[in-house]
Formats: C-alpha cells, structure tokens, sequence
C-alpha cells in the first residue's frame, strides 16, 4: 500500500541504482504463502490459520493469534490418532467466525482400524473482541452404524513475537517466556515482556482433558453408532495494561452475542441490493470485510485497520483513504478517524519518528518494540500524503453530512496541517511537497509506493530524493480546493481566496513541469526537479484529484487503459515496457485494487465513464477468483491471458481496507452520486451501471439531514434513476 511500515530505507542496498531484490520487502522472513488463509477478525484480535483452522508448529510462517501487534499463539496443531483430519469444507465469510468440517484418514487407535470418513468434525470458531478470546467448539460425530473409538489431540505453541519481528524488519529485546503450565483444566502460556508488560494465553478446555502433558490435551472418544460429543477449547488472551485485561469467561460464548457485538458498521450503512449475483457477492464481501477491519482506539475511536495481517494497525494514509471510499456508506467512521489523526497530530520537530508540527501520522504501534523505543512507530511521521489527504476526508466529511462542526472543532489542527505543507512538505519554497527520508529505520519512499525500490526512473535507476509525486501535488491540490470551500462557508472570504489562488498557482505549475510529450504525468520529480519519467498507475490519481488539465485526461486514459499498463483485471502500479517491470515487484508491476478504485473515480470525474466501467468491470470479474470473492491488497500484473485468472501476491493482505473499499466506492463513483449535505442536495451525475448488472438499489444514502432510497436500471445504455422512498430534508437532482 502502502501501508506501510513496509521498505525501510536501511533495505536498499548501497549501491545507485540497485534496490534490494526481496521480492517481498515489506516482509522478509515469511516463507509460506498466506493468500489462501482462513482469517477471522473482531476488533483488536484476528486469528489467521491454514485452511485447516490450524497453525504449523513450524517456523517461518505468519498464521497466529493477534493482539496489539503481539502474536500470542503460532502453533495450534489437531490430530485424531496422531494424524491431521481432512477438510471438508471451510467458510469465514462472516468475519468473525468460521466454520469447518472436517473428517478422519484412515486411522488406528491400539491395532484397531478407523476407517476414513468415519466421523465428522464440525468446528465452529468464534472471535470476541470484548471478552479478548478465540472459543473453538468442535462437535463429533460419529457417521457409521458402529461403534467407534479414536484420540483426539490438541497442541500448543507461543513466542509472544512483535509483528516487525515476525516480519523480519527488526529483532528487539527480549523478555521471559515462562514454561507452559497447567491448572484444572487450563493450559496457560506466560511471558513477561521487556517492556514491562505481561502477557499471558490461557487455554480452558471443556470437558476436562483426559491426558494433559506439557503443551498437549488429548482426549479418548468413544462414540456410541450415530453418536455425538462435544468439545470446548476457549483461547484467552490478557495483558497487564490498564483497561486492556478481560475476565475469562469459563462458559465461551453465545453466536447471538458474538453477532450483536460484531454487528456494528455494516448495519449502521447503506444497503445496496443488486440483481447481478456477482455484483452482490463481491459487494457483500467487501462490506463485511470492511466491518471486520473496524478496530478501536483510545476509548472506543473507530477506524479502519490497514490490513490482516501485517497492518492492523492505525494508518494516516490508509486509514484515510478507506474512510473517503465509504463515505456514502457510513459518516461516522471518518468522523472517528479525523478526530484520531488529530489527536496524534505532530506537535515538535523529532527526527527519529520524522514528526513535525502539523504533520499526520503514517502509522501508530502499540507491540512490545514500539513500548521500547526500538522502533519510531509510536507514532511514525514518514509520510508525505497523509496530511493533504486528512484535510480532503474533513473537506468531503462535512460536505456529505452538510456540517462545518468539526472543522469549527479541529481549526487549530486544521491551520497546523495547512502550515505543514507550506513550511516543512514544501520545504525548498518551490510549491512542491516532497520527501527525503534520513533516518535508518524509516521509509525511503512516504508515498503510498514506500518499498525502497517503488519511485524509478525510465532507465532503471531508483528516483533521487527530495522527490515531488505526482500524486501528492493532486492532493495538496485538493485539500486546499476543499479548504477553501470551507472557509468561505464560515464567512472567511479572504482565507479561502488566498488557499483557491495558491490551488491555481500549483495547477498550472503542476501541468508545466510533471507532464510528458509522450502522453501522461512523470511518476515524480526527483533531485533538481528532473522528471521521473516513467509511467505508472499514479498519474490517474491526478484526475481523481482534479489537478490535470482537462485536455489532458483522454490522453491519460488512453495510456492507463493500454495493454502495457492495464491487464485485463487492472491497470498495472507500473508499465511492462519500463526496465524495472516485475509483474510480482510490490509497487513495480502488480496491480492494486485501491489504486484502480481512484484511477476510476477520476476518469468519471473527468466524464470518462465507459474507461471507469472498464476498470470496475476487472476488478470485479478479478474478485472471482480470489477466496470468497475477496480482493487483495494486490495481485499479479501477468497478463490475462498468461494463465487465464489473477496470479496471488503470496504476501498480501487478506482482508485490506482500502481493497475491500474499491468496489463499494466504485459503485458509487459510476452511478455518479454527489452528496451535497450543505445545500441538501443529491446529484445524480451520469449514472452508469457494468455490462450484466441491469438493477441497483441503493437503500437509507445519507445526505446532511436527509436519507433516500433510490433504484437504476438499465435500459440498453441508459440507466435510468428513480427516488423510492425520501425522508427528512432532501433535493434529488439527475444530471444526465
């Protein structure tokens, strides 16, 4: 994503020119592949398995049991007479809870033979975010006529790592993992951390185990023919921060409470209903998945974690974004995310987190490193976009909801943001932002490519800093056209001229000094302001921001849209013909489903709608076939044609917040739905619907006071929009 706390400067090699060659840099010592995981989140904790529910023993693996940047569990083995069970089936789909069916191989216990398929294992397994446990319940059933006995094992394995050093970044101090110990029937792991804080797994099994040795519960099953048995094994986790511990609760945990604690956001949104079963399944996934990455901070402030599993975490930029993609769905979680960017606003100049006043985080961290100082993440300043980007959500959070509350509330954030870009992002006075990273475990590169080989020249050298992105202009760009609406609402004419006229003056510089002959906007300006003049997927977002002249958007989309750039789920982070083309490089070649979500949005805001439904119509036909119609932080840029269906990146995040947000913003973005809340006005721009998707109803889209149903249908090429139901105070306009 950059969702980073991914390439750190210290991982490109010293030598110009030359990035170092881990395929994966944001994650170095993961062997495995995690694309096809079985995840389950609710609130702060996630547990990530194999498909099998379980966790190697092994390792170099990212499976475990999470919380607060801590994984508390990575080995969690089952066994029925020493073997593991085949899967049957699986299914996660509601986010916080799985389910499995299993089955015996063929198996002995004492010389007597098992046969295969003789009992069925169903496991259900349930996250609770606020009693901080994982409750497996594993019902078995015998499904012979016979009688039938056999062993069922259970088997335990903790570290208690920080995620940095799961992901190979960085290696800390350590703390006393204490030996495994038993009491009744709870298996309790220990660790008392360096950072003074304890923590602690408690394994309550029910009915007691009938042999419970160092790390293993075991029970012998007899089940009478068609008989049954119950298992109970509740995964506690606790820590001694305050406010953090929950009371272990021997009984586990109801589904109908699990289902109303997790209810939350998804029940709180629009609706959406469609006829296209593709359309609704994707839909329905990327909703649910966008509730399952909800987490809280601070007392209860929602937001939208980066990504399982290796970002669940609060991120300016990706955090952001998320909220922007949603804001037709809910208003409430951008609220809660402005109010958490500002809390942690830069107040001082400090080099080691690369704070400066003004300046909104890039990533907060809560882990044991990050309590010691190891790392800067506490918060880390390294990003160049977050700050424009913070003021965009507030500008288009109080246009939708038709309020200036919190930009009346924040204006000393607000003026410390503005102040940020003119002072420290435009630091040489030439009306660029850019950045230099100096410190050895920040990010060479703070734009949303931060791997240290993502910013590259057409000849295949690394982009020398101080670097201005294309981007980023657009978004300085825009906060400030946002900015200015704002303060003139509030009767501060002279402040929202100066920021409009400022808007102007960085357009037009803009188009001079970042556009090539060859048809698009440079990757970058690098040292001396030389042109990165290479292709890439960024130079869309120049027209999702309206910063490009609009002479230029055809040609943009001519170029984005063409076979070296766009693969047929996609356009591509970078262009096949450039030298440093890797259709597996993290921001190199692969192709991002956010990225592709902004690129659409802006060729719709330049009236490019059949180029937008090229792109929704990809991602979509993509999404079938990943896991549950999932897509992921990003996939391959082969060809469709290479192998006929998206190749997985082995590392990606799955779920990813602002992946899970592309196709609801997309949808959104080509029925062309502009809340106004301020004026209580909804326009109707345009609306385009994909090829095969012929119905649309969107039901309670919220503007300022005002809520409405609505329904688009498709007659041909047109797509006709009609209000069904309208309450409070609200304006319907169709501009056709």
């Amino acid at each position: 994503m950059t969702k980073s706390g991914h390439t750190l400067a210290a991982a490109v090699d010293s030598t110009v020119g030359e990035a170092n060659p881990n395929l994966v840099p944001e994650v170095h010592s993961i062997h495995g592949n995690v694309a096809e995981a079985t995840v389950i989140k609710n609130g702060n904790l996630f547990f990530l398995s194999e498909p099998d529910g379980t966790l190697p023993l092994a390792a170099g693996h990212g499976f475990g049991l999470y919380y607060h940047d801590c994984r508390f569990l990575n080995g969690y083995e089952l066994k029925i007479c020493g073997k593991k069970p085949e899967v049957l089936v699986r299914n996660a789909d509601r986010g916080f809870m799985a389910t499995l069916g299993l089955s015996n191989p063929n198996v002995n216990l004492n010389g007597k033979p098992l046969p295969k398929h003789s009992v069925e294992i169903r496991w259900e397994r349930i996250a609770s975010a606020e009693d901080l446990a994982l409750v497996d319940t594993l019902l078995l059933q015998n499904l012979t006529s016979e009688s039938i006995s056999f062993s069922l094992e259970f088997q335990f394995q903790t570290a208690f790592e920080d995620i940095f050093a799961i992901r190979g970044l960085f290696q800390g101090k350590h703390g006393v993992r204490h030996p495994p110990v038993w009491e009744n029937s709870v298996l309790s792991f220990r660790y008392d951390g360096a950072d003074e804080i304890e923590r602690e797994i408690a394994i309550d099994f029910s009915p007691v185990p009938d042999e419970m040795l160092r790390n293993i519960a075991s029970y012998r099953v007899e089940l009478a023919p068609r008989g049954s048995r119950q298992v109970r094994v509740s995964l506690n986790v606790s820590t001694s921060e305050p406010r953090k511990r929950a009371a272990r609760r021997p009984a586990g945990i109801r589904l109908e409470e699990s289902l109303e604690r997790a209810g939350g956001w998804r029940e709180q949104a629009t609706k959406v209903h469609t006829n296209s079963l593709l359309l609704s399944r994707v839909m329905d996934r990327s909703l649910s998945d966008l509730r399952m990455l909800r987490c809280t901070l601070d007392g209860g402030a929602s937001y939208f974690a980066a990504g399982v599993p290796w970002f669940v975490a609060l991120f300016g930029r990706d955090s952001i974004i998320t909220a922007l993609q949603t804001l037709a769905y809910d208003l409430s979680i951008a609220e809660h995310t402005i109010r958490l960017l500002a809390k942690y606003q830069g107040k001082e100049l400090n080099p080691w987190r690369e704070e400066e006043p003004g300046k909104i985080l890039h990533e907060l961290r809560v882990g044991e490193m990050a309590n010691l100082g190891e790392i800067p993440h506490t918060p880390y300043y390294g990003t160049v976009d977050a700050t424009p980007l913070w003021l965009v959500l507030v500008g288009k959070h109080a246009t939708w909801s038709g309020e200036t509350r919190l930009f009346e509330e924040l204006r000393p954030q607000i003026d410390a943001a503005l102040n940020w870009i003119e002072q420290y992002g435009n630091a040489d006075g030439d009306g660029y932002v850019k950045y230099d990273c100096k410190i050895e475990k920040g990010l060479a590169n703070q734009g949303w490519k931060d791997s240290g080989d993502g910013i590259v020249n057409a000849d295949g050298s690394l982009a020398e800093p101080p670097i201005a992105l294309v981007e980023v202009q657009g978004y300085v760009y825009q906060a400030k056209i946002e900015m200015a609406a704002l303060f003139r609402r509030v009767g501060e004419e002279k402040r929202a001229a100066a920021l409009e006229e400022q808007a102007e003056h960085l357009r037009e510089r803009f188009d001079r000094d970042f556009w090539v002959d060859d048809g698009y906007y440079a990757l970058a300006l690098q040292q001396g302001n030389r042109q990165a003049a290479v292709l890439s997927s960024n130079a869309g977002h120049a027209l999702w921001s309206g910063i490009a002249q609009p002479e230029r958007a055809g040609k943009i989309a001519e170029r984005l849209l063409s076979d070296e750039m766009f693969n047929g789920w996609g356009v591509r982070t970078l262009t096949s013909a450039a030298l440093r083309y890797n259709p597996l490089g993290y921001h190199l070649g692969t192709v991002w489903p956010h990225d592709n979500s902004l690129i659409a949005a802006g060729f719709k805001r330049y009236g490019l709608e059949q180029e937008a439904l090229k792109i929704m119509s990809g991602l979509i036909e993509a999404a079938v076939h990943f896991q549950s119609y999932r897509l992921p932080e990003l996939f391959g840029g082969f060809a469709q044609q290479d192998y006929g269906i998206p190749v997985s990146y082995p590392v990606a995040c799955q779920p990813q917040a602002w992946s899970a947000g592309a196709i609801p913003y997309l949808l959104t973005a080509v029925l062309g739905l502009e809340g106004n809340g301020f004026e209580s006005k909804l326009r109707i721009v345009r609306p385009m619907l994909p090829e095969n998707v012929n119905e649309v109803e969107v039901h309670g889209l919220r503007v300022g006071q005002g809520s409405v149903d609505l329904r688009f249908t498709r007659s041909g090429d047109h797509v006709a929009a009609k209000v069904q139901q309208l309450k409070g105070k609200m304006e319907v306009i169709l501009q056709l």
